[in-house]
């Protein structure tokens, strides 16, 4: 359900969106898929696909990473420019409306749009990884 690429054309073009452009238009608005459908494509389908067994799931024992939103009002930002790379280069920044809270490893990384200085998550490598 996503693609990126790894922020090279951050100048240049913002995809960022496409989570909650689903969740927003395609669920809500044009009702093309159901809540529970697109939360599945977005949560156990890609997990499955990379090989990580222990996320997609709200399960005892799986990983604790959540995002929590309102269906009603979920979807993307627009786009703004921000100056804040090295030398004062420009970047494209999105924000994503109706999302209360995003969690990690059990603790609220971003809460009403805005860093809580937590850093808890970690770098993974799934069964795929050849390095």
């Amino acid at each position: 359900m996503t693609f990126s690429d790894s922020g090279a054309h951050v100048s240049q073009l913002m995809d960022s969106s496409i989570q909650t452009h689903l969740l927003g238009h395609w669920t809500r608005e044009r009702q093309a898929f159901t809540l529970e459908e697109a939360v599945r494509m977005l949560t156990l389908e890609p997990s499955t696909a990379w090989g990580f067994h222990d996320r997609g799931l709200v399960r005892e024992g799986m990983a604790a990473d959540l995002v929590v939103f309102d269906p009603d009002t979920v979807g993307p930002g627009m786009p703004e420019v921000a100056w804040d790379l090295p030398g004062g280069a420009t970047r494209l920044v999105q924000k994503a409306n109706g999302i209360a809270a995003t969690v990690v490893n059990g603790q609220v990384l971003i809460a009403n749009g805005e860093h809580t200085g937590a850093y808890p998550g970690q770098l993974i490598r799934g069964p795929l990884y050849e390095g």
